[in-house]
This record gives structure tokens, C-alpha cells and sequence, in this order.
């Protein structure tokens, strides 16, 4: 029976990630596996690449016959280079950011919006608030000119009068 290390695919459309599995060759993708070795995620930044050195040794010395991209993670990782005796079994591996805490994270942030200033909205009103607004305002000037035209009109009334009287 002839083995193969291979990569089996999981998660979702344009998120994919991989596990790195012993299979028969004659298995499918997606098929039964021997073992599992080892996982890898390429949308990460950088690529997450976690193999088990050992088994993966262990294998390589039983015969598994690796894919290429199973080839070239082990490059990486400097497997291949340990199993085949080349130099630079330190690999080419970029270490992984360390995570900071969801916990520490979420008091950075309530410590940053408490020291904050608080001075008004910085967004524009929407434009059928500003109508509403004139609207309101114009009302009462208008309620003043109209009271102030009757107030002339009783005042121009008055003043023929006067003068009539007068001459």
C-alpha cells in the first residue's frame, strides 16, 4: 500500500485551511486518514504552519511519499532538510504574532473612550432635521411680521384720522 503525506481541505469558500494527513494514495482529498501530523492555515499573516516533527519523521522513515505542497511546507519547516541530512533544519518558519487577550484589549479601549473628551455629535445633522428646524424657527418670526403689518395698518388707520381732525 503506498502512502502519502497530503493535505486535506477544510473551512469555508475563500477561507480555506488544511490539515496535514498520512492517507493511502488511492484515498480521496477530503478522504480517510491515517494520521494527522499537522495543520495549515495560509490567510494568516504570516502562514500558520504547525507540522509534529516526529511523526512526520517517523513517516518520511516508513516511506510516506509527500506532495509538493506537503514538500514544501516541510521545506519550511525543516523537516526535509532533517530527513534528508542537508543543512538548515532551522527552516525558513516566520514565527506567529502573539495574540494580545480579548479581555485586556476591551479595558485598553473603555480606558481610551473614558478619558475622551465629551464635547457634541462630530456628525452633520440629516437634512430633514435641519427643515424641521427652519421650519420652527421661521414660524414665530413670520407670527411677528404679520402681527407687526397689523399693528402698522391699525397705526396708518389711525393716523388719517388724526389728520382729518386736524385740518
Amino acid at each position: 500500500m503506498a502512502v502519502k503525506i497530503k493535505l486535506m481541505r477544510l473551512g469555508k469558500i475563500r477561507q480555506p485551511y488544511y490539515r496535514v494527513v498520512v492517507a493511502d494514495s488511492r484515498t480521496r482529498r477530503n478522504g480517510r486518514a491515517i494520521e494527522t501530523i499537522g495543520k495549515y492555515h495560509p490567510k494568516n499573516e504570516p502562514s500558520l504552519i504547525e507540522i509534529d516533527s516526529d511523526r512526520a519523521q517517523y513517516w518520511l522513515g516508513v516511506g510516506a511519499q509527500p506532495t509538493e505542497s506537503v514538500q514544501n511546507l516541510l521545506e519550511i519547516t525543516g523537516d526535509w532538510q532533517k530527513f534528508k541530512g542537508l543543512p538548515g533544519t532551522e527552516g525558513t518558519l516566520k514565527p506567529q504574532v502573539e495574540k494580545v487577550d480579548k479581555l485586556a484589549r476591551f479595558n485598553e479601549a473603555l480606558a481610551a473612550a473614558n478619558e475622551e473628551p465629551t464635547t457634541a455629535a462630530t456628525t452633520p445633522k440629516k437634512k430633514g432635521g435641519d427643515r424641521v428646524g427652519k421650519t420652527a424657527d421661521a414660524a414665530p418670526a413670520e407670527a411677528a411680521t404679520k402681527s407687526d403689518d397689523v399693528a402698522d395698518a391699525t397705526k396708518d388707520a389711525a393716523e388719517p384720522a388724526t389728520e382729518s381732525t386736524q385740518s
